[in-house]
């Protein structure tokens, strides 16, 4: 891509995130022959003297059409065949293994290519069919043509200790796929928490973090904090329990909204830290249920769609936010309810969770 073209993209999206936040609170943004002569017989030209009757000129003999035979067909072996196999299956018209032989289940996934692009439906690769088949797809990767991943050199596994088995247990708990503190051995329950981690993202499944499983871990989650890393416990707020919150809530860290108690709460590996009253959308309106993520933070955020201050917004949901609202701060429960965000009244309140929280925490929001 060039500078340009990826200037472009950065512009393109940024509108698109400006149109969602335009819009807050709702999920969604606002309101191109020559004529044609036929072989015939040409007279020849009789004169007196001529005896002979008059002969005509043979018509032109059309040559047989040219056959192109196919690049590949049934019964075709090698890497070729790889290529195509792999290209196939980007598009989920081939869904076996890639070995290299054009067997028959290979030529109903390219005669389904075939009639998905208008295609004479040969089951055969001719020269159109490939240059179609390699214009929607990507050159296939090493892994692809050899029909499975391979994984690389383990980095750490059953039996590894120290600083980093303590940091990747920790990063799988962000990603939800650990519990209880964290150690510094690599043992069972750590090969189970690597083995469905790769399992989700279709890495192999070993149970040993290879490179590619390392980098794509780390690339999802952030550093771990000191407190993380020693497992110190978050404090409980004055009063608080986590009795009657949603399971989703107790694993990580999560902004917990229940429309029937009309709260919000701030809860961290189970620990329920801060609660603030809560006003949701307006029956025209509603609030989306769900999970989600939090993935942007705005601090002095302006609705204009609602002409609306929305400070300290948490966007979980297109325009939907978490947000200080003083609408809700001044006139309570007896308004209609938001567009569609979760309004809160503490002013203060709201100023600390949004300093705690961070892009990717859970957002739950239940009955």
């Amino acid at each position: 891509m060039t500078p340009r073209a990826g200037r472009t993209a950065r512009v393109a999206m940024a509108t698109v995130v400006s149109a969602l936040l335009a819009s807050a609170c709702t999920t969604s943004s606002d309101p191109s022959i020559a004529p044609y002569s036929a072989p015939g017989v040409t007279a020849a030209k009789v004169t007196a003297s001529q005896s002979a009757a008059p002969t005509a000129t043979p018509p032109t003999a059309t040559p047989p059409p040219t056959v192109t035979p196919p690049l590949l067909a049934e019964g075709s072996t090698g890497d070729q065949v790889r290529d195509l196999q792999a290209r196939l299956k980007q598009l989920k018209h081939f869904t076996s293994t890639v070995d290299g032989t054009f067997d028959p289940e290979t030529t109903t996934a390219v005669k389904a290519f075939q009639d998905a692009h208008k295609l004479p439906m040969s089951g055969s690769v001719d020269q159109a069919t490939w240059d179609t088949l390699a214009a929607t797809t990507k050159a296939p990767s090493a892994e692809d043509l050899a029909g499975h991943l391979i994984p690389g050199p383990a980095v750490l596994a059953s039996g590894s200790t120290g600083a980093k088995v303590r940091e990747l247990q920790a990063r799988l708990k962000q990603l939800g796929r650990w519990t209880g503190d964290v150690t510094s051995t690599y043992g069972p329950q750590t090969v189970t928490a690597v083995k469905g981690y790769q399992t989700k993202r279709g890495l192999p499944v070993t149970g040993e973090v290879d490179q590619r499983t390392m980098d794509r871990i780390w690339s999802q989650t952030r550093k771990p904090t000191s407190d993380e890393l020693n497992n110190v416990k978050p404090v409980p707020g004055a009063g608080l329990t986590a009795a009657g919150l949603d399971p989703r809530c107790l694993v990580g860290r999560v902004i917990c909204a229940s429309k029937t108690t009309r709260k919000v709460v701030w809860v961290v590996d189970g620990v329920p830290i801060l609660s603030l009253d809560a006003r949701f959308g307006r029956t025209s309106l509603p609030t989306s249920e769900g999970s989600f993520r939090i993935y942007l933070k705005s601090r002095d955020h302006w609705s204009q769609k609602y002409d609306a201050s929305m400070p300290f917004a948490l966007f979980f949901n297109g325009g939907q936010a978490v947000h200080y609202s003083p609408e809700f701060a001044s006139i309570g429960y007896s308004g209609v309810g938001s567009h569609g965000c979760i309004n809160t009244r503490d002013k203060a309140k709201m100023a600390w969770l949004f300093d705690q929280a961070r892009i990717g925490d859970l957002v739950v929001v239940y009955r």
